[in-house]
């Protein structure tokens, strides 16, 4: 129940400062997915910084995909950001230090993207 009040909560929030936003349904547990705009990300981190669990859906275009980082908001942010960026493509603005942590630096393109085409070859290293 408390829940369900905070859920309305933030979407009235959302509303009354015209952050255009659109509910997604919940989850399994309760938890409701909320979508939103590119720019309206910032303030909405801001705000969920103190809020109960949410789950947040930002759509972002196939060519040129860019968010605002929240690493400044959520320390913890940082992994989540360097793996996004080096699986899907995704920027994230004002990242301390966007670089890839799974692909080696030198891998060309972004591996869980729908339309990534696999290489034909595969540098095996140290497989003694």
């Amino acid at each position: 129940m408390e829940n369900d009040h905070l859920q309305n909560y933030l979407s009235d929030w959302l509303v009354k400062y015209e952050l255009v936003h659109r509910s997604l349904g919940f989850d399994s547990r309760g938890i409701e997915t909320l979508q939103i705009k590119v720019e309206d990300w910032d303030s909405i981190a801001v705000i969920l910084y103190v809020y109960e669990e949410v789950c947040i859906k930002v759509f972002v275009p196939r060519k040129n995909p860019r968010i605002p980082s929240v690493f400044w908001i959520w320390r913890s942010a940082d992994f989540q950001e360097r793996e996004s960026y080096d699986m899907l493509g995704i920027s994230y603005e004002n990242h301390p230090r966007l670089k890839r942590i799974l692909m080696p630096e030198s891998w060309i393109g972004w591996p869980l993207r729908k339309d990534y085409i696999t290489p034909n070859f595969y540098e095996i290293q140290d497989a003694r």
